[in-house]
């Protein structure tokens, strides 16, 4: 062998040992009835019963997504439906209203979008604090209000601080899909 620094390089033909042909059967390994080790065995069968949990745990989760998603589909339909009838119900109102010589007032809102348009510059403690209570503490935030008496009192207060709004049901909707985030049901 060649001497190259610090390891040894092999050149066929130079410092190899030539292959000797071997005889049929020989060197090869009898085949025995030895068992496999049993850590092998306890290896295999945790291995296996892991392997099996883990394929039953993904198709109950692609079961339960499933669902989840026909639910979601159909809730869907749903509020098309419901939104539909609510339209044509207030057409409905508008126009029979009109036939016998009479006006149609729709309900009064029940949900304001206020935003926050200015800074936190000489707020006065009252208005600040209403300000905190409406979850307006940045500038050109937004909340969805639900109004009532004190509400409309709170939003009368701090007027000059905010803007808002009454929103449609499409308005709601795009702003929920493009910047939305809060709690339901509280």
């Amino acid at each position: 062998a060649e001497y190259m620094g610090n390891r040894r390089r092999l050149i066929p033909g130079r410092n190899m040992a030539p292959k000797l042909p071997s005889k049929k059967g020989e060197g090869a390994k009898k085949a025995t009835n030895v068992p496999p080790p049993e850590r092998k065995l306890k290896t295999q069968k945790a291995t296996k019963s892991v392997y099996v949990k883990k394929v039953a745990a993904a198709r109950a989760e692609k079961r339960r997504q499933d669902l989840k998603n026909r639910e979601v589909v159909r809730r869907y339909y749903k509020y098309k439906r419901y939104y539909r009838a609510e339209k044509n119900d207030l057409a409905n109102k508008k126009e029979h209203a009109k036939l016998s010589g009479n006006y149609y007032v729709p309900p009064e809102p029940r949900v304001a979008f206020v935003i926050r348009i200015r800074g936190i510059m000489d707020v006065p403690p009252k208005p600040k604090k209403i300000l905190q209570l409406l979850r307006l503490r940045r500038i050109f935030t937004g909340v969805f209000v639900r109004l009532n008496k004190a509400t409309l009192n709170m939003l009368r207060l701090v007027s000059t601080y905010i803007a808002w709004g009454y929103p449609s049901q499409k308005m709601i909707s795009k702003l929920i899909y493009k910047r939305g985030h809060g709690k339901v049901g509280n």
